[in-house]
């Protein structure tokens, strides 16, 4: 145990120092790169500005993604309707949306349960 702490601590002192060596020149570095990004003046009443900005413009986006949604599901419903004609490029399209989903759902699963299979801390 006093071997993997004293392995945790160097690593630690070895990330502290390439942060304290580096660090300031990537900030600076990044802060230049997206300066096309940064709002002036940089204040709390800006950033409190721009984040109701950014809730209100979501929200009155619901419109539109809600009405894509019922587009998309009258698709689905239409090719139900029509599957004798439905390529099996579609069906595998299909199949591998679904995969996707179940395979999400699966990790998200294991991440949930702290990266573990079983559910079990060991």
């Amino acid at each position: 145990m006093a071997s993997k702490l004293q392995k945790l601590q160097s690593a630690a002192c070895q990330a502290s120092q390439f942060v304290s060596s580096r660090g300031t020149n990537y900030y600076r570095q990044l802060l230049e790169q997206n300066k096309q990004h940064i709002q002036e003046p940089p204040t709390v009443e800006k950033c409190n500005l721009l984040a109701k900005q950014l809730f209100y413009t979501r929200l009155a986006s619901i419109p539109g993604r809600n009405e894509s949604f019922w587009k998309e599901l009258d698709y689905v419903k239409n090719l139900w309707k029509n599957r004798k004609e439905l390529k099996v490029e579609d069906a595998g399209i299909a199949a591998l949306f679904g995969l996707e989903c179940f395979a999400w759902y699966c990790g998200g699963e294991i991440v949930g349960r702290g990266f573990t299979f079983t559910g079990y801390y060991v």
